[in-house]
């Protein structure tokens, strides 16, 4: 019975654990690519900010898949998001510039981050001695 409960115990923090994790990615992803200024320091990196726009990408999609989103809803949303972000980013924030760039690097962690979630490696369960 112990087992069991703990098993299930475990089971409920794992899934908390992702949504939260969830939360913090789009938040940080929302924050990246609508501040009203470039987020980050600058790092003098040239084309950082397509990695970093990637990795943020890849992150929502990443968690979103592993909290059970569905999948279709979720990247269509993202997909969506990378373009509107560049429009608004020229358009509506003047200190911001829209670059189709960035709009690529979004779609490559949308891919990226639905890719690891269904063909990464998985947990490998711990043996008990």
């Amino acid at each position: 019975m112990t087992g069991t409960v703990s098993a299930d115990t475990g089971s409920r923090v794992r899934v908390w654990v992702w949504r939260i994790a969830f939360v913090a990615a789009v938040a940080l992803q929302l924050y990246g690519v609508y501040a009203p200024r470039e987020a980050g320091p600058h790092v003098g990196i040239p084309q950082i900010d397509k990695v970093a726009h990637c990795f943020l990408f890849a992150a929502v999609a990443f968690t979103g898949t592993k909290v059970g989103l569905p999948v279709r809803w979720l990247l269509g949303a993202l997909v969506a998001n990378a373009v509107v972000s560049e429009l608004v980013q020229h358009w509506l924030l003047p200190q911001r510039d829209g670059d189709p760039f960035d709009a690529l690097a979004d779609l490559a962690g949308v891919a990226l981050g639905a890719w690891l979630a269904r063909y990464g490696p998985s947990r490998v369960p711990r043996r008990t001695p």
